[in-house]
């Protein structure tokens, strides 16, 4: 009887620690500023600079990675309020920035952006502006 009461521990034991053992698929969850943006063309215009490009918003998310826009990174959300947003975020051993966006409007925000990429630091601001359809 003991020896089937132990045996019943040890696979509870077992079945817990392997249940805890594999990360669970995490979804994620929609950011609060983000979510607010219109979606459409919008214009980024830098800071000090005559030079803009213009990104097809239908992922806002895009925005939280400028200078590492074609890398597969992984964030940490460190604030989301509906007017701003900062988020840290590390791609591969070297490659990593943080980005922190403010929004003025549905259709006006300021974007601030460091880190290193390629070995080498940045530093970006940016005003994007929603300037129509995509």
């Amino acid at each position: 009887m003991k020896g089937i009461r132990l045996m019943n521990t040890i696979s509870a034991c077992g079945a817990a620690f392997l249940a805890f053992s594999f990360p669970a698929i995490a979804q994620s969850p929609e950011l609060e500023l983000l979510s607010g943006l219109q979606k459409g063309e919008w214009t980024l215009k830098q800071r000090g600079s005559e030079s803009s490009k213009k990104v097809c918003l239908g992922n806002p998310e895009i925005l939280l990675q400028i200078q590492h826009s074609r890398s597969t990174c992984s964030r940490y959300v460190i604030q989301d309020t509906p007017k701003s947003i900062r988020v840290s975020y590390k791609c591969g051993p070297a490659d990593h920035g943080v980005t922190t966006i403010k929004r003025e409007a549905s259709n006006l925000i300021q974007i601030q952006s460091q880190g290193i990429k390629e070995n080498a630091p940045f530093s970006l601001n940016f005003e994007g502006r929603r300037t129509g359809s995509c």
